[in-house]
């Protein structure tokens, strides 16, 4: 039945509701979200550069300085600044490998997808991205773990 995927995919709804909410109506009070995915995956697209520089993953932050922000059937776009430079980053929800917004300690956390061909990635190393808290601080966390046999 591949229960595994059918709990990622539905989660990933909550991502995708999340972000068509913050486009309609803006994002309420102290809601932010960190947003960490897959650079790699199939279906990310941006400039050039920047995913050059984080050739497995990044983490994005959508609070102040964001615009534009389109979330589709199947993916979403965001312009955000990167060294006071605006640029725009296409995302499919299925690279995304976890959404925070620390405003409620909610946090989710997805398998990582499949990476396109090695000879397809920048070779550069990454810079250090920030990573929410990970649970031990009290955080609500949603993990397919839950869902899996012991």
């Amino acid at each position: 039945m591949h229960y595994d995927a059918m709990a990622q995919e539905a989660l990933r709804g909550v991502v995708k509701s999340a972000l068509k909410r913050a486009a309609s109506e803006g994002l309420p009070g102290a809601h932010h979200f960190y947003i960490t995915f897959k650079t790699d995956a199939p279906g990310v697209s941006g400039p050039s550069d920047l995913l050059a520089k984080y050739p497995d993953e990044m983490t994005i932050v959508l609070q102040h300085q964001y615009w534009d922000l389109a979330p589709g059937e199947t993916f979403f776009s965001v312009t955000l600044q990167f060294s006071g430079q605006p640029k725009r980053l296409s995302v499919p929800y299925s690279a995304v490998t976890r959404f925070y917004d620390p405003s409620v300690q909610f946090l989710l956390q997805f398998e990582a997808p499949p990476a396109t061909p090695a000879e397809a990635k920048p070779a550069e190393t990454p810079e250090t991205s920030p990573e929410p808290p990970t649970g031990e601080d009290g955080s609500k966390i949603v993990s397919l773990d839950q869902f899996r046999k012991k």
